[in-house]
């Protein structure tokens, strides 16, 4: 193993195997904290995927700290810390925690954070995230009903997470080349800065760093950052072969479970219905009030055609799920449509659902531990950002668990084709 890597949540993890596997890299993507480094699969990366995003910090902590422990012990020659591209999280973690943890642990004073996706529309300039043309406190992104962010300056949302000191290095000098970002890197060690918020506005920034962060222990980020990363190891011989040949995908029945109310997966329910996919709307008050079951869900997905994919989804408009929220609380609206979509995702493959979308980082996460999936086989990209990926073990499955702001509007219709 060349890197290891932990992702605080599936979809996440997926998108960053699915950067690296671009890059050339054998990847595998393992779900929870490994409990045998001896099992971990052979690959030139392996990425952890947890659900650690919005769990209290002591135990995203600790399950990240198990994980590294799995894969420094698995021979990780570097560790890679994946959060969102939109920063997630809030002023108690958990990035800058587990960041913090993990600088411990490896023994290193100094390290980057860059959540910069460029081909999302994910930037940074002078430090504040950017969502295209706006700040990220402008964006329709601000408002996750889990981990809102209103704050676009990185640096100050950083600092109040985290005992360490936290600098920046601007554009201007990630504009000038990897060499004068790496000597930017060692001037903030100099100067008492131990994580940098890094700025970047493109795919070239972004391999710039990576090439800077050669020697670095550990990276923080988004997976656009992982761009760089794979030709630091072709640079010392030790990439070879197509990490996708052999990706052979199971044929099946198709179905699509959305559980994130972002705008990006609205737009793409909205143009799955405009496209005649039969679908099922969860209402989270009447699941609550045992109007509707997943039980009746999977009734209703017997009786549709199995020669085109069907949907069921709890997507809604945000003043909807504010009165949700208001009316059942947050945690537990969220716990509850998540766990009637992983009994749903389960019942479908009893059904003979072999081909599964899923949308939200949070209900992909549900799903996956629901089919107690183990680990995923990364496979060809659908958009950027979200590759189809086949499960180990019986029965095998193709699955895209999509992030719920990823995705072009046509991501519905058009996934399966990708398959062909």
């Amino acid at each position: 193993m060349l890197l290891g890597c932990i992702a605080d949540d599936l979809t996440g993890a997926t998108d960053l195997a699915l950067m690296l596997v671009r890059g050339g890299m054998r990847t595998v993507q393992v779900v929870g904290v490994p409990q045998d480094p001896a099992n971990l699969p052979e690959a030139d990366a392996v990425v952890v995927a947890l659900k650690s995003r919005t769990t209290p910090p002591a135990e995203a902590v600790a399950e990240s700290l198990a994980s590294a422990e799995a894969l420094l012990a698995a021979g990780a020659r570097q560790l890679f810390f994946k959060y969102c591209s939109t920063f997630d999280s809030t002023d108690q973690g958990n990035i800058g925690p587990v960041a913090e943890a993990l600088m411990e642990r490896l023994g290193c004073r100094f390290t980057l954070a860059c959540p910069a996706f460029p081909g999302a529309q994910r930037t940074i300039y002078q430090g504040h995230l950017f969502v295209g043309a706006s700040l990220l406190s402008d964006s329709p992104l601000k408002d996750h009903p889990l981990t809102p962010m209103h704050d676009p300056n990185l640096v100050s949302v950083l600092s109040r997470q985290t005992r360490r000191k936290v600098g920046l290095v601007s554009y201007e000098t990630v504009e000038a080349g990897a060499e004068a970002i790496a000597a930017a890197f060692g001037r903030a060690g100099e100067e008492g800065v131990e994580i940098a918020i890094v700025d970047a506005i493109s795919d070239r920034h972004l391999r710039d760093i990576g090439t800077a962060a050669a020697g670095l222990p550990l990276i923080t980020g988004g997976s656009g950052v992982a761009i760089g990363l794979p030709d630091n190891f072709r640079r010392q011989g030790l990439l070879s072969g197509d990490p996708l040949a052999g990706f052979d995908p199971p044929e099946g029945p198709a179905a699509i479970l959305a559980g994130s109310c972002s705008a990006a997966t609205r737009g793409q329910v909205a143009q799955a219905q405009e496209a005649g996919i039969p679908a099922y709307r969860i209402d989270p008050l009447e699941l609550s009030q045992g109007k509707i079951s997943p039980a009746g869900m999977l009734d209703w997905a017997r009786q549709q055609d199995r020669d085109r994919p069907l949907m069921i989804f709890s997507t809604a408009e945000p003043d909807s799920i504010r009165q949700v929220q208001e009316t059942l609380g947050r945690d537990k609206a969220g716990v509850l449509v998540e766990d009637a979509l992983a009994e749903v995702a389960a019942g479908l493959v009893a059904q003979g659902v072999r081909r599964l979308i899923v949308a939200g980082g949070e209900t992909s996460g549900a799903v996956v531990n629901g089919l107690k999936l183990q680990a995923l086989e990364i496979g060809p990209e659908i958009d950027p950002g979200v590759p189809w990926t086949r499960s180990a073990g019986t029965p095998p499955l193709a699955l895209a668990l999509k992030s719920g702001n990823f995705g072009t509007p046509d991501f519905f219709v058009k996934a399966w084709d990708v398959l062909s």
